[in-house]
């Protein structure tokens, strides 16, 4: 994968630049390697979402946002599985929540770039038509843009319960409409002045935001959806790497992927 520092005269202009946040552990599929490290097929999932970006011909910068001390060792990673086309690869170190480690991907992308998606990781097989379908949405003057897919579950709103109260049943206090549901994915694109206002302006205490579109919404600013794809789900548990695995070996029959 080749690598080169963001800014400078000589640069080609980077006009679309996807940030990927890979600093986290993935705990619920349980001790070992990142979430982001672990073999999908035999490739790292990292891999497969650097090259989900990079598949879209918009996308030109990809800043991948590495575990605070672990940023020499997904280089070497990424070195490991090179692109074959043009698009550039950046490795920096994150933070210790997620919302840090996005504000720091981004501070790593040139003033040149106008438009910055936000993709998780663990979403390692997103088709490219939806990559391409975001960033056409916000190069259409949507400032916020986060592909989503239908509810097709009933969702029920519950009262937790905590503390001594821990692991009880949880009761129900209503029932959203399902039809006004969308489950959202990634990656989310926004404008790239608006998504640094966000991160500029949006402090959140704890483990900081989850969403980035979240955020943008705080301030006021509209966020749109365009439609999703059900292989951009996410792998969060045991489970999901079977399904992953699954489509993989489809994609290989079919489309020699």
């Amino acid at each position: 994968m080749s690598v080169t520092p963001p800014g400078g005269e000589s640069e080609r202009p980077a006009r679309t630049a996807a940030v990927i946040p890979a600093a986290g552990r993935g705990v619920r599929l349980g001790p070992g390697a990142p979430k982001a490290l672990r073999p999908l097929s035999g490739t790292p999932m990292l891999v497969h979402a650097v090259r989900a970006m990079a598949g879209s011909r918009a996308v030109s910068l990809v800043v991948v946002v590495a575990p605070p001390d672990g940023a020499d060792e997904v280089q070497r990673l990424l070195d490991a599985y090179p692109l074959t086309g043009t698009t550039e690869v950046v490795v920096v170190p994150g933070g210790e929540t997620r919302q840090e480690s996005v504000r720091l991907g981004l501070a790593a992308v040139p003033d040149s770039v106008t438009t910055v998606l936000v993709h998780d990781a663990a979403r390692p097989l997103v088709p490219v038509d939806t990559v391409d379908a975001v960033v056409a949405a916000v190069r259409d003057g949507s400032p916020a843009v986060v592909p989503a897919l239908p509810v097709t579950d009933t969702v029920k709103r519950v009262e937790p319960r905590t503390g001594d109260r821990a692991g009880e049943p949880e009761p129900v206090v209503g029932t959203p409409e399902r039809a006004l549901l969308r489950a959202v994915q990634t990656p989310q694109g926004f404008d790239r002045a608006t998504l640094a206002a966000a991160h500029e302006k949006i402090v959140l205490e704890g483990d900081g935001a989850t969403d980035d579109a979240g955020m943008v919404e705080r301030m006021g600013v509209e966020v749109v959806v365009v439609p999703g794809h059900e292989e951009a789900f996410k792998v969060t548990r045991p489970l999901d790497l079977v399904l992953a695995e699954a489509v993989l070996a489809r994609r290989r029959k079919n489309d020699g992927f």
